[in-house]
């Protein structure tokens, strides 16, 4: 019988150090040349590199959150962050790909929403007070971008329906404006005249309260990274990516429908519904598959992105409306 014998260096997994925390410990180290003290005090005291670097973010303790089991992927396995946290549409910053870098300027702390319009109860939140208030989860979704990529993410965050709820929308509110952070300052894509910023998008009111719709603050167990849209963005899972709007600042409830950031650019291309369909091709290029990111993969696309059963129920009665594009 072979007996193997555990080296001295060998550690289970279990004892392994979370990526959070690594991540934090570094970036503590990073500060403590700057403020010895603190180094000096966290040394002393159990558990103070979290507590200490929880100090630069306060949500730190919210993560990794525990994982819905109801929302699967599979077949499909997650996407590696490191494709996800490098391959970035976000046009505040550029419109290439490789946008990480430039996103780190984007201040994060402090950050306030707003949510007005047609509520009873209209209110400013600092970002951090929200968490406070809400229940974390972290859910496997898919993605998919109207460019035909995509890629499958655990998201970390809580349904956009509780923030409805707080604001108790009026009976005449039809719609929920989203907009994004404007900040030409940090943010180069902002000086592009062209471009009606800041960033909008609009869901109906039943998408909003949709079980999917999912406001999101962290990834991979962990705070969002900048260039995925931190410190809170959307991510409806059943409409294409372009629907699901970065770094969100202001939540408004409203009777008409708003024109959002793509439809007024292009709408002939990119218009307010943006349901997946693969049937319905974008006018320059096939919907019909996509390609898997961080792969050579290409898959057939599913109609609501593989969705159907929970959303297909919201557009009955609305087959006169151009629901896919």
């Amino acid at each position: 019988m072979h007996i193997r014998r555990k080296r001295g260096w060998e550690l289970p997994e279990s004892r392994a150090t979370p990526e959070a925390v690594f991540r934090g410990r570094r970036r503590l180290i990073k500060a403590a040349a700057a403020g010895p003290i603190l180094l000096a005090a966290a040394s002393l005291v159990p558990g103070a590199w979290h507590r200490a670097f929880a100090d630069a973010d306060p949500t730190l303790e919210y993560y990794p959150a525990p994982r819905d089991p109801k929302y699967k992927i599979a077949p499909r396995p997650l996407t590696p962050a490191k494709y996800v946290e490098s391959y970035n549409n976000f046009y505040e910053f550029g419109s290439q790909k490789d946008i990480a870098d430039a996103a780190q300027k984007l201040k994060i702390r402090p950050w306030e929403i707003a949510v007005d319009g047609l509520v009873e109860n209209k209110f400013t939140i600092g970002f951090d007070d929200l968490l406070a208030k809400v229940a974390l989860e972290e859910r496997l979704y898919r993605h998919r971008c109207v460019e035909a990529w995509s890629f499958t993410v655990p998201w970390t965050g809580f349904p956009l329906k509780s923030l409805v709820d707080m604001a108790r929308p009026l009976g005449s509110a039809k719609y929920l404006k989203m907009t994004t952070f404007q900040d030409p300052e940090v943010a180069p894509g902002q000086r592009q005249v062209w471009y009606p910023w800041p960033y909008t998008e609009a869901l109906t009111m039943a998408e909003a309260v949709n079980e999917l719709a999912f406001l999101v603050t962290g990834a991979y167990g962990k705070p969002l990274e900048k260039q995925n849209g931190a410190p809170i963005r959307l991510h409806v899972p059943w409409k294409y990516g372009f629907k699901s709007a970065k770094s969100l600042v202001r939540f408004t409830f409203t009777e008409d429908r708003p024109k959002t950031f793509w439809d007024t650019v292009q709408g002939n291309e990119y218009g307010f519904w943006a349901n997946v369909n693969p049937k319905v091709p974008h006018p320059r290029w096939s919907q019909a598959t996509e390609r898997v990111l961080g792969t050579d993969e290409r898959i057939p696309t599913q109609l609501f992105n593989g969705y159907a059963e929970y959303v297909a129920s919201i557009y009955k009665g609305l087959e006169g409306q151009q629901l896919y594009r």
